[in-house]
């Protein structure tokens, strides 16, 4: 929304052709954000055969990886789950951290799939925790360029700047992909060989991470099409 009133600054307001990317981007994005919901309601209805919280279950499977000063803790919301590689800590949610559902159990092994990468160094992994405070800060800083830009005399080398800071927001969505579904693959294998889940929880709780790592291809699709709009729109030579 913030484009189109930018994009009319100083200007006539015209059918803009692009706005589309962001409506295709914003429906991904919600069929994703269903999805998830949906397969990890349809699996929390379905309670592990061990009776092992989300919580039981990530202690042991960060003891039977031998990973040691990692901790496991509560955090508020619905799906908030993540691992902190800085301060070296597993946060689950609500729905996952006193639930011994598949779904739940699922979740918990995935975050400490995120813990077992930090203990190997996994590549990508190390590549996107250096990425964060850049990516935050370009990702502010690109708006305000390309805002500049606009308000001043639509200075091209302040919009192909900003257009540029943009770049690192898509390259931080794309190096998360193999992240996270490393991170699911890591889950699977560790439920199957510690025996928390078996059978078809296995197949069910696999289906709730599928899900799940859709959200970040949604995401980094989004963050494409918003890329290619700013360029289509505000990229090449100076228009009058």
């Amino acid at each position: 929304m913030i484009m189109a009133l930018i994009y009319g600054y100083g200007y006539r307001y015209y059918y803009d052709p692009t706005y589309i990317l962001v409506l295709i981007g914003v429906v991904i994005s919600l069929i994703a954000s269903a999805k998830v919901k949906s397969t990890f309601a349809r699996y929390n209805k379905r309670q592990s055969a061990s009776g092992m919280t989300g919580a039981q279950a990530a202690e042991r499977l960060l003891y039977a990886a031998g990973i040691q000063g990692v901790g496991v803790t509560h955090i508020a919301g619905n799906l908030t789950d993540n691992y902190n590689p800085s301060t070296g800590m597993v946060s689950l949610s609500d729905s996952v951290y006193n639930n011994s559902s598949i779904a739940a159990l699922g979740v918990a092994a995935h975050e400490i799939g995120h813990a077992i990468q930090h203990d190997e160094g996994y590549g990508p992994l190390k590549l996107r925790s250096t990425m964060v405070p850049v990516v935050n800060f370009g990702s502010s800083l690109s708006w305000i360029l390309i805002v500049a830009g606009l308000v001043f005399g639509r200075y091209q080398f302040l919009l192909n700047l900003g257009i540029l800071m943009f770049c690192l927001v898509v390259a931080f969505h794309l190096i998360t992909l193999p992240v996270e579904f490393d991170a699911s693959r890591r889950a699977i294998e560790l439920l199957d060989r510690s025996g928390i889940l078996y059978g078809d929880e296995l197949k069910g709780s696999k289906k709730v991470l599928k899900a799940a790592g859709f959200t970040y291809v949604a995401g980094a699709l989004t963050a494409i099409l918003q890329l290619l709009r700013l360029i289509i729109l505000f990229g090449g030579r100076d228009r009058d």
